[in-house]
């Protein structure tokens, strides 16, 4: 098969490329970089032919990515500063990108009638109660501004569109860019104790494996929208960052907190992130391994 990934600077695009790599198809990354930014490691990212591309541009979108001749793009691309969207004069911005420029991916792939991935979020729900989130519930309600864009890019793709994938991720982190687990790996470096949230709950997401998943749906067509993230059950951050620690062997005290006690967060963030996975098994995928196991190869892999 033939892939255009969109955001390949990121964590998860880096990811997605090696594995298409690995499998053998041919892929084309694009980023708003005039050149590659990422890992400079030999990766398929270096390897494989790369191609700047604002995605708010309508006209660019369609002459690169028809030019590409892709089966299927995997949209990678998007803003995900989650505080600095709460910024007024970059609501716009954040919206251009998140909504707008789904929308001009999802149109070209429509006139070239292939397949779209479209990665969304946890953060299109409100957080309320403790019941695990289904991927065809519609009660949304997002608490901030890259939840709200986010939904909007959903919406722009289902309206467009009907060979598509929509996967909703929480808790990302890969080797390529900031993460949770490289923050307080250099904490926990630095200092004696850490505070850390107790109250928000969901599961990681290694971009490893999800780029394995998505390779995977990407070579059936099973199309629809999909939760995705680790298995090893539901945890707060303050959980995570107690093995985070365990694993790295560091004797950091982490001091849990409630969201509130924490207070510098610009954005709200739901409280209950929990995503039922299990429509997975039942599309015949394979679920992606316990969360625990994907720390432990990202810690070895991130050499922390």
């Amino acid at each position: 098969m033939r892939f255009f990934v969109t955001g390949v600077g990121g964590q998860l695009g880096h990811d997605v490329m090696n594995e298409l790599f690995r499998r053998g198809h041919e892929g084309i990354g694009s980023d708003i970089q005039p050149e590659y930014a990422g890992i400079q490691d030999g990766s398929a990212v270096t390897q494989m032919p790369y191609v700047q591309l604002d995605i708010t541009d309508r006209e660019a979108v369609e002459q690169v990515v028809t030019a590409a001749k892709p089966d299927a793009v995997i949209h990678c691309a998007a803003w995900t500063a989650v505080d600095l969207a709460e910024e007024p004069e970059n609501e716009e911005r954040v919206r251009a990108i998140n909504a707008g420029g789904t929308l001009n991916i999802a149109r070209v792939c429509r006139a070239l009638d292939c397949k779209m991935t479209y990665l969304s979020t946890d953060y299109v729900f409100d957080g309320q109660g403790t019941a695990p989130w289904k991927p065809d519930c519609t009660d949304f309600h997002p608490l901030n501004v890259y939840g709200r864009t986010k939904l909007e890019g959903e919406q722009a793709v289902r309206q467009t569109i009907t060979k598509y994938f929509i996967v909703r991720i929480a808790w990302v982190f890969g080797v390529s860019g900031k993460n949770f687990i490289r923050t307080m790996v250099n904490l926990g470096r630095t200092r004696d104790e850490v505070r850390v949230v107790c109250d928000q709950i969901g599961t990681p997401t290694y971009t490893r494996d999800l780029a394995r998943l998505l390779a995977d749906m990407n070579e059936s067509e099973k199309y629809g929208v999909y939760h995705a993230t680790n298995e090893g059950g539901y945890i707060s951050w303050y959980d995570f960052a107690v093995e985070i620690f365990r694993q790295a062997g560091l004797t950091t005290r982490v001091l849990p907190v409630t969201t509130q006690e924490y207070g510098l967060s610009r954005a709200a963030r739901p409280a209950n992130s929990r995503l039922d996975r299990s429509k997975l098994t039942e599309a015949g995928f394979e679920p992606l391994p316990p969360w625990q196991d994907a720390l432990a190869r990202y810690l070895q892999e991130a050499g922390l």
